[in-house]
Parts: C-alpha cells; structure tokens; sequence
C-alpha cells in the first residue's frame, strides 16, 4: 500500500477516435506540469495515477495540478492489492475516525467475484466494528470511503475529489498571440484560450521613452504568472511610439487610440506568422472603452487576414476581475504602470468611427516604413 493521486480528465473521453492524441497531449503537459519533482505517470484506464513521488512534496504537486488544462479532478489516496483485507486497510486510512459514511465502490474490475455493493458493504461493516463512533448514512453521508477495483490487481482507495481546471490540454488546439497590455483584460483572454487547449505566446507593445521599463516588467511578471496555466514561456516586446508621435502630428486627435490598434494588429500578424502561431488574441469586452465598439473591432480586423479570438467579449469587467483574482493576476494588473494606450490618448476617442475615415487618415501615414521600424525594436524574453 502506497500513496497515489488519481487524476481524471474532462472533455478528452468525447473526443472519439480522436482521443488518444488528447491523452498524449494531456500526459506531456502533466509531465511538464511536475518537472522538477521526482514521480511516476501511469496511465490506467480513463484516469492518470501519479506514484513514486516526493511525498514531502504533495502540496506543490497538488497545486500544480490545479493549474492543467484538462484535469476535471483529481484525489490523493493510497494503492493496493485488490483483496478484502488489503483494502480494509486502505480504507481505514482514508476513512474518518467519527461521524456519519458510506462506502462508495466502483469495480472496473467485472470479474471481480464480489459486486460492488458487496464489497462496500463488507468493507463498511469491518469499518464499524473498528470504529464504533462511525456510523453510516447512504443518504447524506458527511464523509465517502471510495474504493476502485482496477482491472490489474490493484485496488484504489480515497476520500475526496478535488476540483481541477477543465478545460482540454493546452497544444491541443492550435497556437495563439496574445496581445498582452499589462491591464487587467488581456491576461485573462489568454488563460481562457489556454484553457480551451490553445498554445499561447505574448506579445507586448511599449512607448518607451513615455513609459518606463517598470511596465515592461510589470508584463514580464503577468507572462510568468499566466506561463504556469499556458505552459508556455515567450514573450516579444515592440515599441511603439515612434508610430504614435506619427499618428498625433499627422491625423485626427480622435483617431488616435484607433489607428495605433490598427498599427498593433499588423505588426502582431507580422509577429504571428514569424512564429508560426495561427491567430490573434486580445482581451477585448465588447462596449469596455472606446475603442471596443463593433466599428472599433472592425476597424482593427480590417488590416489582418489572421483570425482575431476575443474570449472575453460578452464579460462585463466584474467577472474579468473575478477570474483574474482566482486565477492570481489581478493584483499585478493593478500596479499602477502606464501602458502605451495612454500616450497622447485624446479627450474624446472616437467610439464609432467610419471605416472610410480612418482609412483617408491613414494615407498621411507611410505605413510600411513604420512598420518596419517597429520591428526593429523587437525584443524577446523567455519567462
């Protein structure tokens, strides 16, 4: 008898004849998900077992698990052999000392002579007579003993199921850029695409010298933070402000914020087919701020052929707050650090602008050269 944390997984078991490219997925990810702790994978029938571990070490393991994509839950409890008294003994380990219980059996295990329901109640009244402070309640028990009769011999045995992420492994969906701003929106859009099983690098836009290297940081630690959920760890830097010194002498005060959008969304497709990635993400909320009008989204689509994802459009900003707390951005995202969308911002940015407007605006603009020195200014970190 050994300690083990079973792990299940959530929408791979739909995925039909596709599913055992999903498993693989999963079980890299959950490899890369321990690195640096000495364990075990095995993978069983429709779960994970991870054995073997540095026990000492089963807090961090079971946060980390918490943060795979994939994981509908997962429970830490104890192997063994699949006879009565080897799983009398597992139960006892697992089971309460007081209070009331059942034992829940599942028997993968078909040829098992015992049915399930015999084996709880076998084992639930060995419980008992052990234990005369337990008793039991099939109804509304405040503790269940689960036992699970593998098909190898083993026996599973544990208390409880902890919640894991959902979700579909991240690499089994594509790879995406996220145009990550230092703000509270952006690095939940890339958790939520991450979470639907999207790779996702980072792309960051600074008007240095405008604003300071503390926000650049300031999105350097945001990249890290989300890298334990993407499982990924690339993060470019372009500075912008040469564009938006361009925009503010040349064109329409409140087109501004429109037009440096715009300038983003090409040089992030640019920076999204150097590196093979297949669309871009923003963390755009439909009516936010001004520039997040349908026309203002249109606007910005306009330039690119890449498909552009805005997870969090229909989210109103007290559930963006609320995931990027949980899933612990959020207090990052409120240092308080400029981030390029407030230089030169007008008094009133444009919320509805014509299509045809900003395009005649944007002919006093040599687009190609800015680009071009845009990307010159590219900088990469890995997190």
């Amino acid at each position: 008898m050994k300690k083990v944390i079973i792990i299940r997984y959530a929408e791979i078991h739909l995925k039909g004849k596709n599913r055992g490219f999903f498993e693989h997925v999963f079980s890299v990810n959950l490899e890369r998900a321990m690195r640096g702790i000495r364990h075990e994978l095995h993978r069983t029938s429709g779960r994970y077992l991870l054995v073997n571990f540095e026990e000492e070490k089963i807090e961090e393991i079971c946060l980390r698990l918490q943060r795979v994509f994939g994981v509908h839950s997962y429970s830490v409890g104890l192997i063994t052999g699949n006879s009565l008294d080897e799983m009398f003994a597992a139960a006892q380990e697992v089971s309460p000392s007081s209070g009331t219980f059942k034992i829940d059996t599942h028997r993968a295990d078909k040829r098992y002579p015992l049915t399930s329901m015999q084996i709880s109640a076998e084992i639930g009244g060995r419980l008992l007579s052990k234990r005369p402070n337990l008793k039991v309640d099939v109804h509304t028990p405040e503790h269940t003993v689960h036992l699970d009769v593998r098909e190898n011999g083993t026996a599973l045995a544990f208390g409880t199921f902890e919640k894991g992420a959902g979700g579909i492994p991240v690499g089994s969906s594509g790879k995406g850029l996220l145009l990550i701003s230092g703000g509270i929106d952006s690095p939940v859009a890339g958790y939520m695409m991450a979470k639907r099983g999207m790779s996702v690098e980072f792309l960051h836009f600074h008007s240095y010298p405008y604003t300071n290297d503390s926000a650049k940081e300031k999105v350097k630690e945001l990249a890290k933070l989300l890298s334990k959920y993407t499982l990924t760890g690339k993060l470019l830097t372009i500075n912008v402000a040469h564009i938006q010194e361009e925009i503010h002498k040349k064109c329409a005060g409140e087109l501004n914020v429109t037009l440096l959008r715009r300038f983003m969304f090409r040089l992030a497709q640019t920076i999204a087919e150097e590196n093979g990635l297949q669309c871009l993400i923003t963390g755009e909320s439909l009516g936010q701020v001004a520039s997040q009008t349908i026309e203002g989204m249109t606007s910005s689509n306009a330039v690119v052929s890449l498909p552009v994802l805005r997870p969090l459009v229909g989210f109103d900003k007290d559930e963006i707050i609320s995931i990027a707390k949980k899933i612990g951005t959020f207090e990052t995202s409120v240092l308080p650090f400029e981030d390029c969308c407030t230089v030169f911002l007008p008094e009133f940015p444009a919320t509805r602008p014509k299509l045809a407007f900003i395009e005649e605006e944007e002919q006093k603009l040599d687009v190609p050269s800015l680009i071009m020195e845009a990307l010159q200014t590219k900088e990469e970190f890995l997190i």
